[in-house]
C-alpha cells in the first residue's frame, strides 16, 4: 500500500475536544454526577444520538425536546473560550506532505467552528466531511469510503489517524490502514492498527507503513 491521502478524525485527534464536550453535558445534566475522565472513555467517538439515549437510560427520564441544541450551544461556548489543537498537531500538520482531509461525525458546523479556533482550517480547505452529510457514523465505513471518493483516491491508499474504537474499525470496515492516536497509555485493539503516542511520531509511521509494504511488493 502506498499512502496517496491522509484522512484525520477531529475530535480528540486534532483538537482537545472530547473533554468540552463531554463537559457540556456534565453542565447540563449535574445528576449523572461521573467523573469527566469516565465519562470521555464511556462516549468516546459516539454518534450523539447514542450518547442521549444512553444518558435518558442512565438517568431514567427523556431528556428535553430541545436538549440537542442547548447543548450544542453549550458546546460552542466552551470551543470559543478553551478548544485547543491536540499537542504537535500544528508541527505535524505543517510536516506532511500528503493531501489531508477531516472525517467527523460532527455536524459540519461543529467541525468548521473547531477547526477554525484552532487556526486548523487552511490545511484542509473544503475537505471536510461530516457523517450527517452522508448519513453514515463510525463504525460504518460510508464516511471514509465517500471521503476518499471525493478526494479522488482509492481506500487501499488512505490512512486514516483515528482515536476511537469506532473509528479504527470503520478505517478497517473501509479498507485503509488505520492509526490508533493514545496520547495517555492504552493498548491498540488490534495488532494491523499501528499505535502512536505522539504526534510528532506520526510523519515517521507514515513513511514507515509506505516502505514496508514496498518492500513486501519488491
Amino acid at each position: 500500500m502506498n499512502i496517496a491521502c491522509v484522512i484525520f478524525d477531529l475530535d480528540g485527534t486534532l483538537v482537545d475536544s472530547e473533554g468540552l464536550c463531554n463537559q457540556a453535558l456534565l453542565d447540563l445534566l449535574p445528576e449523572i454526577d461521573r467523573p469527566l475522565g469516565e465519562m470521555v472513555e464511556r462516549y468516546r467517538g459516539q454518534k450523539l444520538a447514542r450518547i442521549l439515549a444512553d444518558i435518558e437510560q442512565r438517568t431514567c427520564r427523556k431528556l428535553p425536546a430541545d436538549f440537542e441544541r442547548t447543548y450544542r450551544s453549550r458546546v460552542e461556548a466552551l470551543f470559543e473560550t478553551e478548544l485547543q489543537p491536540m499537542p504537535g498537531v500544528l508541527e505535524l500538520l505543517e510536516s506532511v506532505r500528503h493531501p489531508l482531509c477531516v472525517a467527523s461525525g460532527g455536524l459540519r458546523e461543529k467541525i468548521s467552528k473547531a477547526l477554525s479556533v484552532c487556526s486548523l482550517t487552511r490545511f484542509f480547505g473544503d475537505n471536510v466531511f461530516s457523517s450527517y452529510e452522508v448519513n453514515s457514523w463510525k463504525p460504518d465505513p460510508g464516511l471514509f469510503l465517500h471521503a476518499a471518493r471525493v478526494m479522488g483516491y482509492p481506500p487501499r491508499s488512505c490512512a486514516v489517524i483515528e482515536d476511537s474504537l469506532p473509528g479504527i474499525q470503520a478505517a478497517a470496515a473501509a479498507g485503509m490502514q488505520a492509526f490508533l492516536y493514545l496520547p495517555e497509555e492504552g493498548v491498540s485493539p488490534d495488532h494491523a492498527v499501528v499505535a502512536f503516542e505522539s504526534m510528532r511520531d506520526l510523519p515517521r509511521l507514515l513513511g514507515c507503513v509506505q516502505d514496508n509494504n514496498r518492500q513486501v511488493q519488491d
